[in-house]
């Protein structure tokens, strides 16, 4: 008897604790690199609790390897190899870091509208061999997913989930000048406090900055609305058989995770349908590997330095690293270098070169005294989760605002690759290993990352499973969606109030002008009487 009501009763906590929200199928659109990093942990999590997990991964993908992915896997053929994409990435990424900056405003215009060309090009294959393959559709129809979760920098994810009819969520961290937030998602961002992305501003800004940031806003909407939207629009419409925008899409996501948290972001307005899970992916270090250990031990009281430009970036010139090595050779911490590229000849005894460093695990050592990074968003939260001051280089993308948040909060100090010596490196370096207000300041940032009522983690799989509860959010998207851009800003009202202040005025200067012109009879009648 005993035994039974034990089973019934482990019967209800299963029912109580697995409810049929948290056994549902997961579609998803990934991106590479440190986007299917932090998406990966969101995806693991979800698979340990019950999920059934299948990603579309392209054929020639970089970090999403097929055949180390735990979860279903629909391979997209594409006609490019790994090494082709590879090469065209590198030399992409080579003309963004370094050769854009030599150029004039106008040579470095042409140049990013043939990177961009080339990357919507790029996303245009890969959409192509989804949504054209009709046995792909078929199997993925059948197999009747309750959620897609799809990054917005990859476009596509929203149009498989809308084919599909099924409610998509996004994983985010920003776009070009803030405009897939403001015009898509409907985020109110006021340019005089919130700068956009690229602009390289904080929140406290001059009249000069704040005409700046108003510019790179303006600047980013006419990109998109003229080189991106248009080409995409015309896509969509074809693919769904009738008229529709991206942005129309995209407006149809139920949540938008952003991949940051008010650690780190400067505040600004945002909206029900947006949560802020940035660190999601920081959890505590693990013990390092006996040869890791050693060397770091050895570093006495001194302890050691964590140095990365992400795995994106795998060498750099010989000048450029002679010129580093130059200066870590001169620091009494030992350092520990990911670098893949050629040695340098002045690299110091103190100086290990790794092809791959357990970066999490080694921010997390107490022997750890400072990281220097290319301010990439995980990094900088692995950095922030552990109480870790940085010295950021940053390279493209985002990476100069994510320095200049963490450089305001004075947990940073930034130097210009393209630009800095060795002895700036040097002296940053001293700065904020000597100096206690970079320690303080970080550990102040630490402090407020961990102290949330639920963390990052848990508040992303907890919406992603409650869409799949509800079939959606729809109670959490906003009006904005609905109106047309001139009802939004209120242009049909201030054009009414315009026109009826118009016809008061029109009015009251007739009744004037006819009350002048009725006094001037009656005194021109008296005169002639």
């Amino acid at each position: 008897m005993k035994t039974v009501k034990g089973f019934c009763v482990l019967l209800m906590l299963h029912l109580c604790l697995f409810d049929s929200g948290r056994t549902g199928k997961v579609l998803v659109w990934p991106m590479d690199f440190s986007h299917w990093i932090n998406l990966k942990v969101i995806l693991e999590e979800l698979h340990l609790r019950g999920h059934e997990i299948t990603i579309l991964v392209p054929s020639p993908s970089l970090l999403m390897d097929p055949a180390k992915i735990p979860f279903n896997v629909e391979i997209l053929q594409l006609p490019v190899t790994k090494e082709t994409l590879m090469e065209e990435l590198n030399a992409d990424l080579y003309t963004v870091s370094f050769e854009l900056q030599k150029l004039t405003w106008w040579d470095m215009q042409v140049n990013l509208k043939k990177l961009m060309n080339g990357l919507l090009e790029k996303a245009k294959r890969v959409c192509d061999s989804a949504i054209t393959n009709k046995e792909l559709l078929s199997r993925l129809h059948a197999a009747k997913f309750d959620i897609c979760i799809a990054d917005p920098l990859n476009f596509c994810g929203e149009l498989v989930a809308e084919l599909l009819n099924i409610p998509f969520i996004y994983s985010f961290r920003v776009s070009f000048g803030n405009v897939i937030e403001r015009l898509c998602a409907g985020l109110p961002m006021p340019s005089s406090y919130v700068p956009g992305s690229a602009s390289r501003q904080t929140d406290n800004m001059t009249f000069i900055q704040r005409l700046v940031n108003w510019l790179v806003y303006k600047a980013s909407d006419m990109v998109y609305s003229y080189y991106v939207f248009p080409e995409w629009d015309e896509y969509y419409s074809k693919a769904l058989g009738k008229p529709t925008t991206l942005c129309e899409i995209m407006g149809k996501a139920e949540m938008w995770l952003i991949r940051t948290y008010w650690d780190f972001e400067f505040p600004y307005p945002y909206l029900p349908n947006i949560e802020f899970v940035g660190g999601l992916h920081c959890k505590p270090a693990k013990p390092l590997p006996k040869e890791l250990e050693e060397f770091v031990q050895s570093s006495g009281k001194d302890g050691v330095v964590v140095f990365t430009l992400g795995s994106m970036v795998k060498n750099l010139s010989e000048a450029k690293s002679n010129m580093i090595a130059s200066a870590l050779a001169q620091i009494p911490q030992k350092v520990l270098w990911r670098y893949a590229g050629k040695k340098p000849e002045t690299l110091g005894a103190n100086t290990q070169l790794y092809e791959w460093i357990p970066q999490n695990d080694l921010l997390g050592h107490p022997q750890t005294r400072a990281f220097i990074t290319h301010c990439g968003t995980n990094g900088i939260y692995e950095a922030i989760y552990h109480g870790v001051p940085m010295v950021g280089i940053p390279l493209f993308g985002d990476q100069h605002d994510n320095v200049a948040r963490v450089k305001a909060k004075g947990a940073a100090l930034e130097l210009d690759l393209h630009k800095m010596t060795s002895s700036e490196l040097l002296n940053a370096l001293n700065a904020v290993i000597n100096n206690p207000i970079y320690k303080e300041n970080v550990m102040k940032l630490s402090r407020i990352h961990h102290d949330q009522p639920m963390k990052p983690l848990d508040r992303a799989v907890f919406w992603i499973e409650f869409i799949m509860r509800h079939k959606g959010a729809k109670h959490l998207r906003p009006a904005f969606h609905d109106l047309t851009w001139y009802q939004y800003h209120s242009l049909d009202v201030i054009g009414f109030l315009l026109a009826c202040v118009a016809t008061i005025i029109f009015l009251v200067t007739k009744c004037c002008l006819f009350c002048c012109w009725k006094f001037g009879k009656t005194v021109e009648k008296r005169k002639r009487e």
